[in-house]
């Protein structure tokens, strides 16, 4: 029983030991982080001594005697550590310390690099040294504790992570590289992490040719490590290079004998960024040496039909025989393929071809008849398919057909995006055919629509004809100016141009002049002749900077300034003008951001 109230008496008292020690070091913590050094001196020197001589308490206790410039009683106390712990490096660091604070540099230095020679054999030390010059932002000798340490432990990786990130912050991209690289090696499972830090701290051109260099090196050097070469494919989509990017990936897939996923993958990422040529080469790869047992096959084949499509009739530099050829490549898909609900999409897409390239409504209009019938097709596949369906319906003037397959589609996907484009094409279908009125009170329901940009079709849309119809009592230019909207939607340039000069010979003075300079820039962005394009919107902004279309024409301008021109202060002034004299317009906000982008703001 005595024995057991011993124990219990010496817990008690061990308790309140460490209880009056924790409020002791709180309170000395108060002190130091309002500037009362002195006191918080004494309560961190006691707290040493009691502690078992506790580093971080000492630190703390010569920090207050550095604020005080006590530099004597600091010298002492260091000196006196240094004498019970001679090996511990980090005291020589705060006698460098406590020299440089007195402005005697030379001696200073010596200290810190005696403590750099004293380093020995043990991780745990190395790291401590040099966190102390870190924390006095001493990178160079950080970075020399790094190599003395790699050199006592021969080992070339164990601190490439940290010495990477003293490169980093010092700035030298070289060996920042060098050593992430040899990171990588040493923990593959940083790959993500560094590749994120190479996207943030690599500055153009230069420091990422320096990493290909690298790469290269390194692969010369590891022929059987597949980080780098997948590394090297990452870099050369950051240029986006993907011909040089693919055949890293080609690489990496035949030596791994894998299923073509990486391929497939960048080839969407081509297709993307508008790369056709690589695109259709990454699946031509993989359904070509895939087979149809691969997962990836029928993507592979369809996505390589749809670049070869998007390339040839983007830029509108195609002949006939290029959409034939592509056209063949289709049928010959559904034929090996069939025609069922696992080929819809590209029924889909062979309609689309026909209708808008090839000029074979009937028979565009035959593949999407037979396409909505299928059997348990999807709701929305067969929502989309109904909507073209009825475009090309209304592009032969069959306006009946047209209404009531938009119709349906609205019906069934009342609250959903899909419906409100349903809704939009019955509006934009009443604008073609001349019914304003009721085209534009459709408009006005729409501005509300989930859908960013179905609303600001439908707003632009609206006040177009609510501006046109109060200033013209007969109609007929708004008339003509429609059915030359319409006549561009049918890819019937020519004749649509040539309705739009007829209509500025008939009424000179009318209000649609701007409209009729914005839409044919429209056309000529489109058809990627950024000269031309860039004359019309100029002319809208100069002569009609009060109508409806200036500050669309300024945003446009401004895009092509920055993306296809590359001539970034003239788009940030433009961007500039819309946020500041254009404080209303619906681009107002989406120009502020991308003036700061521009400016270089981190955003």
């Amino acid at each position: 029983m005595k024995l057991l109230l011993s124990v219990c008496l010496f817990l008690f008292a061990g308790l309140s030991v460490v209880s009056l020690q924790a409020q002791e070091a709180k309170l000395a913590q108060q002190y130091y982080e309002n500037g009362e050094f002195e006191k918080a001196a004494v309560l961190y020197d006691k707290l040493f001594q009691e502690n078992n001589r506790n580093d971080f308490f000492f630190e703390r206790y010569v920090d207050c005697l550095f604020f005080l410039e006590d530099y004597d009683q600091a010298e002492k106390a260091i000196k006196r550590e240094l004498k019970r712990n001679p090996d511990n490096s980090s005291l020589l660091v705060l006698y460098g310390n406590l020299y440089e604070r007195q402005f005697r540099e030379e001696e200073a230095n010596e200290k810190y690099e005696a403590a750099v020679a004293s380093v020995k054999k043990d991780g745990y030390q190395i790291n401590k040294l040099a966190y102390a010059f870190i924390g006095l932002t001493k990178f160079d000798y950080a970075i020399k504790t790094y190599e003395r340490g790699t050199e006592l432990l021969k080992n070339e990786e164990i601190f490439s992570y940290s010495l990477a990130e003293l490169y980093r912050r010092k700035g030298d991209a070289p060996n920042m590289i060098r050593y992430y690289l040899k990171s990588l090696a040493q923990n593959p499972k940083r790959e993500d992490q560094i590749k994120t830090i190479f996207q943030r701290f690599l500055q153009g051109e230069e420091d990422y040719a320096e990493l290909q260099r690298q790469l290269y090196a390194n692969i010369q050097a590891d022929g059987e490590s597949t980080l780098y070469p997948d590394m090297l494919a990452w870099v050369f989509i950051q240029q986006k290079d993907y011909k040089n990017a693919f055949r890293q990936m080609r690489a990496l897939d035949r030596r791994l004998q894998e299923d073509g996923q990486r391929v497939y993958r960048l080839g969407r990422i081509a297709a993307n960024e508008g790369d056709y040529d690589a695109a259709i080469e990454a699946f031509q790869y993989v359904y070509q040496n895939k087979g149809p047992s691969s997962g990836y096959y029928i993507e592979s084949k369809r996505l390589s039909m749809l670049s070869k499509r998007e390339k040839i009739v983007r830029g509108f530099q195609y002949t006939r025989e290029d959409l034939l050829v592509l056209e063949a490549e289709y049928e010959q898909f559904l034929d090996e393929f069939g025609r069922s609900t696992a080929t819809a999409v590209i029924i889909a897409e062979l309609a689309d071809l026909e209708a808008f390239y090839l000029n074979d409504l009937d028979k565009a209009i035959a593949l999407l008849a037979e396409l909505v019938a299928f059997p348990n097709l999807d709701n929305k596949v067969q929502a989309e398919a109904k909507l073209d369906l009825g475009d090309f319906y209304l592009m032969k003037g069959e306006i009946w057909e047209a209404t009531l397959l938009y119709s349906q589609v609205d019906k069934a996907f009342k609250e959903d995006v899909i419906g409100h484009e349903a809704r939009f094409r019955n509006a934009k279908l009443s604008y073609f055919n001349a019914d304003f009125q009721w085209a534009q009170a459709q408009f006005d329901v729409l501005k509300a629509s989930t859908s960013r940009l179905i609303a600001n079709d439908a707003l632009d849309l609206s006040v177009f004809i609510m501006d046109n119809l109060n200033l013209d009592t007969t109609r007929l230019a708004l008339k003509m100016y429609a059915e030359a909207d319409m006549l561009i939607f049918q890819n019937r340039f020519d004749e649509a141009f040539q309705k739009l000069d007829s209509l500025l010979l008939r009424f000179p003075e009318h209000n649609l002049q701007d409209d009729v300079y914005y839409l044919k820039a429209e056309v000529f962005r489109q058809q990627r002749d950024y000269e031309k394009a860039t004359e019309m919107y100029q002319r809208v902004i100069d002569g009609y900077r009060d109508g409806i279309r200036a500050d669309n024409a300024l945003f446009a301008l401004a895009e092509i300034y920055e993306y296809q021109l590359k001539d970034i202060e003239k788009a940030k002034e433009l961007y500039e003008t819309i946020f500041i004299e254009f404080s209303g317009s619906t681009f107002a906000v989406e120009a502020r951001k991308r003036f700061r982008l521009l400016r270089g703001d981190n955003l």
